[in-house]
């Protein structure tokens, strides 16, 4: 029996997500975008789980979307080989929730990217919160050059996220850049030599699984939520998530813990 098509690992507070399709390069096909539409839900389920780090198996992150099973055959309406298909042909907003396009995962999600991280692969990394890649990784939204249309948000989200003639080239050429050069436009937070991102990730994973996780959720939402408001109105936002992580016991506990010179037992409360 062959492996699933998405893997999991949890290591105490941060779960590890590995695209699993090493064959076709990571392509996302239907088993793997309902694979990941549920372990998103699994994440926000689990408050114990603190960080999500999301990986691609044998060197690449992913080469987009599987053009045959996912593109071709399962949008023209062909008959489902599997279950995964099935889900899918009866509802396509599973599609969109794989790759983020609206579902928000409460949890900070980081990415660790090498290789080939092509169309899909790029428009699902520009979900995540923090970013790593190997510096010589290649970074693409290709779909034009199949005659086909980003639909997971690149056009959206892209030219707010880098600069807009950097974005637009991306856009409308479809040519790589280097992890290198992602990191200089502000696409990855870290370019990191080849090989090491999901150690990066890890290190960095590890490092807000100790901070207080409602303080970490909450500031995470309400970077998310003042996208959608004016500034006047992020600042009542800001105000009330800010009051319910100041009158939690994390609030209490971590300048304890500083003040007694310890490491602090922080609980989510």
């Amino acid at each position: 029996m062959s492996e699933p098509a998405v893997l999991t690992e949890r290591n105490g507070h941060i779960l590890t997500v590995t695209l699993n399709r090493p064959a076709k390069r990571n392509a996302f096909n239907p088993e793997m975008l309902c694979r990941l539409a549920d372990i998103w839900d699994e994440v926000d389920a689990d408050p114990d789980i603190r960080a999500c780090v999301v990986t691609g198996a044998d060197g690449h992150f992913s080469a987009g979307a599987d053009l045959d099973r996912l593109v071709g055959a399962l949008l023209s309406g062909a008959e489902p080989e599997n279950e995964f298909e099935a889900r899918i042909q009866a509802d396509l907003s599973l599609i969109y929730k794989g790759f983020l396009k609206e579902h928000v995962v409460q949890t900070p999600l980081i990415a660790a990217v090498e290789g080939y991280c092509y169309a899909g692969g790029t428009e699902i990394l520009q979900a995540f919160d923090i970013r790593v890649a190997g510096e010589n990784a290649e970074i693409a939204i290709s779909e034009v050059k199949r005659g086909l249309f980003p639909m997971s948000a690149s056009t959206i989200r892209l030219p707010r996220q880098i600069p807009y003639t950097v974005a637009m080239e991306m856009l409308l050429v479809g040519e790589p850049i280097s992890g290198r050069r992602a990191a200089e436009v502000g696409l990855v937070g870290h370019a990191v030599p080849d090989g090491t991102a999901l150690a990066k990730a890890t290190e960095l994973a590890e490092k807000l699984a100790a901070n207080g996780p409602l303080a970490v959720r909450n500031v995470k939402r309400s970077v998310l939520e003042a996208e959608m408001k004016t500034e006047t109105e992020a600042f009542g936002r800001e105000l009330e998530l800010g009051m319910e992580v100041m009158a939690s016991k994390d609030a209490r506990e971590g300048p304890k813990a500083f003040l007694e010179k310890r490491a602090p037992n922080f609980t989510g409360s």
